[in-house]
């Protein structure tokens, strides 16, 4: 389990969080949604380790990640957004690199990625697209099996089939002993994939749920008409998705944009109804 316990951070002057407490369970791909700059990337960071909180505490299997273990660096691996490549490296060069530091990785694993993904793995990275790029380095993270593997913007120049697979993959390989947290500010692209949902913005944790209390705290309407008492709408084919306080209206299927939108303009009514 990762917690952090009355965790704050700041950068200089810069608060970026103040006294949050957070839990992610094993078992479970969290999405860490927020929009740019509010901390997602500085969340994961601490959580592997490369950054120290101000106050507070981030312990992982009660180990201070700040400490960097050996035991706790073999169950954790962070991919950021954008990895430094030399030219002349390939994708089984570095996942061959990275492979004797951690105990449960496959090479086997590795390969049935690399050709699910239509990557070719001996193939140069500076001869590779971007998404081409990012998509071997997800093939290389993911064949490491960690117990925790944290995705900072996995889909970041991703086109659509392959964002597609990630989710198919990421859904398919998910186990009772592994956490995965994603962090992105692209909300389509993990619908349906992640639960429980975090949003996070100024200096805060808005929202931490499961999908079953969203939906229970929450209706998402599809069609008819815009509605005043939504707590957002916006216009779609055939009508419009409201967001509104479930009361009483039954179960729905969310809408994580619209999930999203909904929280961020209105927090205080949101915490009222999530507390």
């Amino acid at each position: 389990m990762i917690e952090l316990k009355n965790f704050s951070f700041a950068y200089k002057q810069t608060s970026v969080f103040k006294n949050i407490n957070l839990q992610f369970s094993k078992g479970a791909i969290y999405g860490l949604l927020g929009e740019n700059g509010v901390g997602k990337t500085t969340m994961l960071k601490a959580i592997s380790g490369l950054l120290k909180p101000n106050d507070g505490q981030c312990i992982v299997d009660d180990q201070v990640s700040f400490d960097r273990q050996p035991s706790f660096l073999q169950s954790i691996f962070m991919l950021p957004d954008e990895v430094p490549l030399p030219d002349s490296s390939t994708p089984e060069k570095f996942f061959a690199d990275l492979a004797p530091f951690y105990p449960k990785q496959s090479d086997e694993m590795f390969r049935h990625l690399a050709n699910e993904l239509q990557i070719d793995p001996s193939r140069k990275f500076k001869e590779m697209s971007f998404g081409q790029q990012k998509k071997s380095l997800l093939a290389c993270a993911l064949a490491l099996n960690t117990e925790y593997l944290l995705l900072d913007e996995p889909t970041n120049g991703l086109d659509i089939p392959s964002k597609a697979d990630f989710r198919r993959i990421l859904s398919e390989r998910v186990g009772e002993e592994q956490t995965i947290i994603i962090s992105t500010h692209q909300v389509k692209d993990v619908e349906n994939l992640i639960d429980p949902i975090i949003i996070i913005s100024n200096n805060s944790v808005l929202l931490d749920a499961s999908v079953e209390k969203i939906t229970d705290k929450l209706y998402f309407e599809y069609g008819g008409q815009q509605r005043q008492d939504a707590l957002y709408s916006e216009m779609m084919p055939g009508g419009y998705l409201n967001v509104l306080v479930n009361n009483g209206m039954g179960e729905s299927q969310i809408s994580i944009e619209g999930l999203f939108n909904a929280v961020l303009r209105n927090q205080s009514t949101i915490r009222t109804l999530f507390v």
